[in-house]
């Protein structure tokens, strides 16, 4: 996202525009990929709910809650690219707020990779991630990314 500074995350988190809602596919090649026909929509705000449920110490990943939303309601899989557009105002809101923090830091891309994506990016959330006792690996030479070593081990069940 740009401008990051400039924008009210808090009002993006809380526009539903037309979600939850659930959609038939048509394209052979989402249905194979996903598994599926029925996908479903998330507003951003469910995802917050979702983010403030992980406790101290345990994480999950954005691929976590799709499959959760998809469970709960009915749905093949849930739509991905609006996954990661409302992980991040979750986590923007929650910056831009004095208090009722949202713990997004503990909320991963696939494969336990941090969020560059985050208020103060990877380095921030790294720092987070291992205040809360995870060891954070960085991958790469020119492209460095970085990854909660184990992070399997940590994922909190959503249910």
């Amino acid at each position: 996202m740009a401008n990051e500074k400039h924008k009210d995350f808090n009002a993006m988190l809380h526009d539903c525009k037309d979600m939850p809602k659930l959609q038939t596919i048509t394209d052979a090649r989402s249905i194979e990929k996903y598994g599926g026909d029925r996908m479903y929509f998330a507003p951003p705000i469910d995802y917050d709910a979702v983010m403030r449920t992980i406790p101290y110490g345990k994480l999950t990943t954005v691929g976590e809650i799709r499959a959760y939303f998809a469970r709960k309601n009915g749905a093949d899989f849930t739509e991905p690219i609006t996954a990661g557009v409302f992980v991040s105002i979750a986590a923007w809101a929650s910056e831009q707020r004095a208090d009722d923090e949202t713990p997004y830091w503990r909320t991963l891309k696939a494969g336990g990779e941090l969020n560059p994506k985050y208020p103060g990016g990877a380095e921030a959330q790294k720092a987070r991630l291992e205040a809360e006792g995870h060891t954070v690996v960085q991958r790469g030479r020119t492209n460095i990314r970085y990854y909660v070593r184990d992070y399997a081990d940590s994922l909190w069940p959503l249910e």
